[in-house]
């Protein structure tokens, strides 16, 4: 059998392209940057050399590394998220915004999110995270979080089709890779004082993030929608919602993202699916089994999911479960080497986590991945230590 290989996306950024963003200047809204020749030459160099490292470890769907996504210069992770400040109009900073409203009470069927800081698993352990010892702090905020006051609309073409280009030239004929972009679900999560209502910001953002992924796939790439809050938004309801609730309040979230992947190539689009990368307890994560019934609705050709995480990890055997229930062509992306920790999964165990997903589905519907972004969260000699085992791992599978 052959399995094939890929990231979910970040990876660790070189000392030169960390410093070429931090050269850039602030633009006069306080959140989004100026672009420079030496940045964008800095990305290009630096995707050409990534490609070429994925490729060397093993792996077969290779990504940019997210390098062409904005961030703050000393920080390696959150651009995941905040790249998208920079290519959408409609924000702009104001007294609060995702980390610092006041605390939000939910009541049965009325879900709502609290505060980042306010939520379940930040207050279960509070002591752990405010000590620096401990190592699980979620990191300094990658850039300011702005809020949305004003129409929201995709201005970021141009730098899509930087990102495209940069991957493209670094492609070996009849490779295939992949570029990511937020979700609308996740996008939304920045406050609105614009639109009034949730369902109407949500499908706001899905209308706009449509435009960036067509530029993805009519390009031939994969684009991989990354939507954490699908499973982390659980841990930021207080207090714990039902679960019935939950999906109600999820469901409308795939809802928009189906009404933004519309129309797109199926096999062209991959859901990224993940608790949230942070270092943390994660005892109040939900899970998997109350959501991926929702998930499954997704039109998507693929999913990328949490498989290698140890609060997660058992729950491999609910895809056995589900049955029927799991779409016959859906291709799974099944974390099996993680950003949680620094130990340097074996191969062999590797395989054996593969093995598991292949059994159940079959080795042409399975692509083995790592579990998260890489990029910021263990030290790059751990993270390519990491995809060196995860392509050996897939070889042994193969054997």
């Amino acid at each position: 059998m052959s399995i094939q290989t890929t990231t979910a996306g970040s990876l660790p950024r070189t000392d030169a392209l960390l410093e070429a963003n931090r050269a850039r200047p602030l633009s006069a809204d306080g959140f989004t940057f100026e672009a420079t020749g030496e940045h964008e030459a800095a990305v290009a160099a630096a995707v050409a050399d990534v490609v070429a490292r994925q490729r060397e470890a093993g792996i077969t769907l290779v990504g940019d590394g997210e390098y062409g996504h904005t961030m703050r210069a000393a920080i390696d992770y959150g651009a995941w998220w905040t790249y998208s400040f920079q290519r959408y109009s409609g924000l702009s900073l104001t007294d609060t915004d995702f980390f610092t409203p006041d605390p939000v009470l939910s009541t049965p069927g009325d879900v709502r999110l609290t505060a980042f800081l306010d939520r379940r698993d930040f207050t279960a352990f509070a002591e752990a995270y405010a000590d620096p010892s401990a190592g699980i702090g979620t990191g300094e905020q990658a850039t300011a979080f702005p809020t949305t006051t004003g129409p929201i609309a995709f201005t970021g073409l141009a730098q899509v089709q930087a990102d495209v280009r940069n991957l493209q030239a670094a492609l070996q004929p009849g490779e295939q890779g992949f570029l990511t972009a937020i979700s609308p679900g996740s996008a939304a999560r920045v406050g609105d004082q614009h639109y009034g209502s949730e369902e109407e910001h949500l499908f706001a953002w899905a209308d706009a993030v449509r435009e960036e992924y067509r530029a993805i796939t009519d390009a031939g790439l994969v684009v991989q929608i990354d939507d954490p809050s699908l499973a982390e938004n659980f841990d930021q309801i207080r207090p714990e919602p039902s679960i019935e609730d939950y999906q109600r309040f999820t469901r409308i979230r795939i809802e928009a993202l189906n009404h933004a992947i519309a129309g797109l190539p199926r096999e062209l689009v991959r859901l990224h699916l993940c608790w949230g990368s942070w270092h943390g307890p994660h005892t109040t994560d939900v899970e998997l089994r109350h959501i991926l019934p929702v998930v499954l609705d997704a039109k998507v050709g693929s999913l990328s999911f949490e498989a290698a995480n140890v609060r997660h990890e058992h729950e491999w055997a609910v895809w056995g479960e589900l049955g029927d229930a799991v779409p016959d062509d859906l291709v799974l992306a099944p974390g099996v080497v993680s950003h949680a920790t620094n130990v340097v999964e074996h191969p062999d165990l590797v395989a054996q986590r593969i093995q598991r997903f292949v059994d159940v589905v079959g080795a042409d519907r399975v692509v083995a991945s790592t579990d998260c972004g890489l990029g910021g969260r263990v030290h790059r000699q751990i993270a390519w230590a990491k995809l060196d085992a995860l392509g050996e791992g897939a070889g042994r599978v193969r054997a």
